[in-house]
């Protein structure tokens, strides 16, 4: 999950100010975690440590107000409301990541993906955003090969992968769906030649980079094994010792990588 979360704060400084270039600093002075990384450390710690996801959501949420979430998740969030409402957003594919390092078999991927979306995000676009990432993730992490993952992406939740990067780029902007979300998200990682690249590619589609970086950060990591050591250290500068706990436990647990507390 640390490539979820690397990608969430490599793209944090371009979703307000969106590029279409690979060419930029991973890190600077701007860089922050946001929702994407605050509700994927939730969906870990539930994984670890048992709890109902929408307890689990509000808990982090009272924690970190501002991270930057939807209005539909605040209001959701900020109340007593158990309910979900219905989104299509790609909050749930941006937070999945864990689930397909946690799970076994592709059918628990499934439907923990869809336990994971269903509390906020049970519109069928929103259940079908979280499973594929985990999909991606879980076959990326058991040895799938590229093409073999495009297929399964295609077959199995229906989304076109065919358009070359270069081509969305031109004409792609800021999409909070699912479906303008998760299909590029792991476009851009069926194109990458290392985790590195496959962020840059990401955020170069100058959409909802953070979200756009972390869908394919989780798949990266889980596909390339290894995230350069700088990467993890810049992660782990910014994150807060209650998230960087939760990570390194999870990771010990689930495997990804070796990582240095």
């Amino acid at each position: 999950m640390i490539g979820a979360i690397a990608g969430d704060i490599i793209g944090s400084v371009y979703e307000a100010c969106p590029i279409k270039t690979t060419d930029f600093p991973l890190f600077d002075e701007r860089c922050v975690f946001t929702d994407d990384t605050v509700l994927s450390v939730a969906v870990a710690d539930c994984l670890l440590h048992g709890g109902g996801y929408a307890d689990k959501f509000k808990e982090y949420f009272d924690l970190y107000p501002g991270a930057g979430y939807g209005q539909g998740f605040i209001r959701w969030a900020s109340s007593p409301e158990r309910a979900p409402y219905n989104s299509w957003g790609n909050g749930s594919a941006m937070r999945v990541s864990p689930v397909g390092f946690a799970c076994d078999s592709l059918d628990e991927v499934l439907e923990q993906a869809e336990k994971s979306a269903a509390v906020t995000h049970n519109h069928p676009q929103g259940i079908r955003g979280a499973q594929a990432t985990a999909a991606a993730v879980f076959l990326a992490r058991t040895g799938k090969s590229k093409p073999e993952i495009k297929a399964h992406s295609e077959t199995a939740f229906g989304y076109n992968l065919d358009e070359p990067l270069d081509s969305i780029r031109q004409h792609y902007t800021f999409d909070a769906s699912c479906q303008g979300t998760v299909p590029q998200a792991i476009t851009a990682f069926l194109e990458s030649a290392d985790y590195e690249d496959a962020v840059r590619k990401a955020v170069s589609l100058g959409g909802d980079s953070d979200t756009l970086a972390c869908i394919t950060g989780g798949i990266a990591q889980a596909f390339y094994k290894k995230i350069p050591d700088f990467i993890t250290a810049g992660v782990f500068d910014i994150l807060d010792a209650r998230l960087k706990k939760i990570v390194l436990q999870f990771t010990a647990k689930y495997g990804g990588q070796e990582l240095n507390s």
